[in-house]
């Protein structure tokens, strides 16, 4: 059998379901400090480690995508895990469950660290730790296998659509890199997962469009030039699918000023560009200053109904800190359906 087989048969039959830990880690998560670490005297080396991607198996850094869209961290409504994560309810209580596993290929043991979850607007580029705004933390021991912890998530402010952002942090298990490229943290550390994905559930041929948040940054110390990539599973002329960016007076007037650079796109208004190629379609040149981070809409609608369910992914590519020319700096997977009215 196989390292890797070896490691998910191990999990299998001794990691602690999410039932088991509501009672144990419920009270925890809220209780502990932030800066709270594994104590002084550990010296031995551990590695925990979050899945960015499902065939994730903690190496780093890795090539896969796309980076944030980890399965390792849930929204649900309720203490209890949820079969698959949800959009905060907006004023209420909601529930984040963030699986931590050990071990991963970097090391053995029992680990003690903090988990801490973040928030900020959905999108790219988004500066560490500028940007984003702590939901909560729990100190934890992860013993081998799979414990999910689960992060009490008290008022959760509108309009509810967030990036999530989960970080474990131990003396034993340190971050390889933790500077203001997100995208290079999640990379190099496999104790750092990034999670982006909204649920959009339109009403067949309803007239207001459903409106969702999208920011675009710049975590160098110089201008940069972005792009938007608009991508698609699927058509959505199935569903009588229409996306509508409204980039704003800024953003559009930046857009028109460096050469309207587009590919399946066009304006139909003063601020607004229709996206007219769903399956690939990008907006270009966009200049962004330093640390600065803007933000757009994104307005969707659907005529027909449908039971399926179309991925659309809005990634920004720029440059980073590493160097890179152009990267995936950070997106969002926007999960379309459209019921009858």
């Amino acid at each position: 059998m196989s390292s890797l087989g070896r490691r998910v048969r191990r999990a299998a039959m001794v990691g602690l379901t999410a039932a088991a830990l509501t009672g144990l880690l419920g009270a925890s998560a809220v209780a502990a400090p932030v800066e709270a670490t594994a104590p002084a005297a550990l010296t031995s080396t551990t590695d925990i480690y979050i899945k960015d991607v499902a065939a994730d198996v903690g190496v780093q850094p890795h090539n896969l995508n796309p980076l944030w869209a980890s399965p390792d961290i849930k929204v649900c409504p309720n203490p209890t895990e949820c079969a698959v994560s949800q959009n905060p309810v907006v004023g209420v209580t909601n529930y984040i469950f963030v699986k931590l596993r050990n071990p991963g290929p970097y090391g053995s043991g029992v680990g003690t660290g903090t988990l801490q979850v973040y928030r900020t607007t959905p999108g790219g580029g988004a500066v560490w730790p500028t940007h984003w705004t702590q939901i909560g933390a729990a100190y934890v021991t992860v013993n081998p296998g799979v414990t999910t912890v689960i992060i009490p998530w008290t008022g959760v402010p509108g309009p509810g659509h967030f990036c999530l952002l989960a970080r474990w942090v131990s003396a034993t298990d340190p971050m390889t890199i933790d500077g203001p490229d997100i995208s290079l943290n999640t990379r190099y550390n496999n104790n750092v997962a990034w999670r982006n994905v909204d649920s959009v559930q339109l009403g067949a041929g309803q007239t207001t469009p459903a409106v969702r948040p999208f920011a675009i940054g710049n975590s160098l110390r110089v201008p940069s030039r972005n792009e938007v990539v608009f991508n698609a599973t699927e058509p959505l002329q199935g569903i009588g699918g229409r996306v509508v960016v409204d980039l704003g007076p800024d953003l559009f007037e930046r857009w028109r000023a460096g050469g309207a650079v587009g590919n399946g796109v066009r304006p139909i208004g003063r601020t607004q560009v229709e996206i007219v190629e769903p399956t690939r379609a990008s907006l270009g040149n966009l200049l962004l200053n330093p640390g600065e981070r803007v933000q757009f809409s994104l307005l969707f609608s659907a005529e027909v109904a449908s039971d399926r369910e179309i991925a659309f992914n809005v990634t920004q590519f720029g440059p980073d800190t590493s160097g890179a020319k152009s990267t995936d700096l950070g997106g969002v997977q926007y999960l379309i359906s459209a019921a009858k009215r």
